[in-house]
């Protein structure tokens, strides 16, 4: 909300990304940017997706640059929960 507060609205996906980093390490939160997610199938590696953030290797976060979340971002926070 610190980064949203100072922002406001309109800025790209990577504004946010590199504004919440800050936050991040101000606060001395760990974290990995860019955070590559194996993805399995019948236990082989198949490929990998991108979070915006892994949150002391816990929590994803993915920084959405929208006025309103559709069907679509709820479908991709929870591929990524799966992964």
């Amino acid at each position: 909300m610190t980064v949203h507060s100072a922002l406001g609205n309109g800025f790209q996906e990577i504004i946010y990304q590199r504004a919440l980093e800050i936050e991040f390490s101000l606060a001395e939160i760990p974290f990995t940017r860019e955070f590559e997610m194996p993805i399995y199938y019948r236990n082989e590696q198949i490929g990998t997706r991108r979070v915006d953030f892994l949150v002391d290797g816990i929590l994803s976060v993915e920084i959405k640059a929208t006025t309103k979340l559709e069907d679509v971002h709820f479908a991709q926070a929870i591929n990524y929960l799966e992964a």
